[in-house]
């Protein structure tokens, strides 16, 4: 390839890069405003009950906040690199990209669900689940893989498109599926033994692994991306 035409292709694919970057930053700051707007809606409506019930929103930084409902953290983290599809994805079938091949590239915004009290207490060896991740491209076309409710219905990447309505129907939605997806205990067998060196740990520093799955290890769904 001659030097000029390197030139070229780096400069276009610079160019998308940041065109995408900036396109998932612009979303992700909506959902920080929408998700802070919900807060004090919640809030309004919370006086009224009897028990009140712990919300709130915490901006984290450029790239991370956080939502605290009752026991549970939603954070929603967005990556600072460009992704694109692996050339096995379902997605890279559509005509929508076999148009324009650059439109599989894309930002990602990923949602996590804590349990609250790993947090307080500082419980480092809890687990928490991926349960959504939102991709964007340049065109602010979006599509969500993700749990029940949150990846079953923005699934069009060709025709769904992100606004104020549709973020804060994904926020929403991610709200009511961590409220459906309910604290397990663990089987009896795998916790009926504990050596004393366990307890010590466990009294000393509260390092007893806790997931709403407890005992089993959150796999990612498998996807192959490159970073970008």
């Amino acid at each position: 390839m001659p030097q000029s035409d390197l030139f070229k292709s780096m400069v276009v694919k610079a160019s998308l890069k940041q065109e995408v970057y900036s396109r998932t930053m612009e979303a992700f700051n909506l959902f920080k405003s929408e998700t802070h707007r919900l807060v004090d809606d919640f809030h309004t409506q919370l006086k009224e009950t009897k028990w009140p019930v712990p919300v709130e929103y915490k901006d984290k930084g450029t790239f991370e906040f956080e939502l605290r409902f009752g026991g549970d953290v939603l954070i929603f983290f967005m990556h600072s690199n460009v992704f694109e599809f692996s050339r096995d994805h379902e997605l890279m079938k559509t005509s929508y990209i076999k148009e324009d091949p650059h439109r599989s590239y894309c930002g990602i915004i990923h949602i996590f669900n804590f349990l609250a009290d790993s947090f307080k207490y500082n419980r480092t060896n809890d687990v928490g689940y991926m349960i959504g991740r939102i991709f964007v491209n340049r065109e602010n076309h979006y599509f969500i893989e993700g749990k029940r409710e949150i990846g079953l219905l923005y699934n069009n990447f060709a025709s769904a498109k992100l606004n104020i309505k549709k973020i804060d129907s994904i926020i929403q939605s991610s709200i009511r599926y961590t409220l459906n997806f309910d604290l397990l205990t663990p089987p009896y067998d795998n916790m009926k033994e504990v050596t004393v060196e366990e307890m010590q740990t466990v009294l000393e520093a509260m390092q007893t692994r806790t997931g709403k799955r407890l005992g089993f290890r959150f796999q990612a769904d498998k996807i192959d991306i490159h970073g970008g």
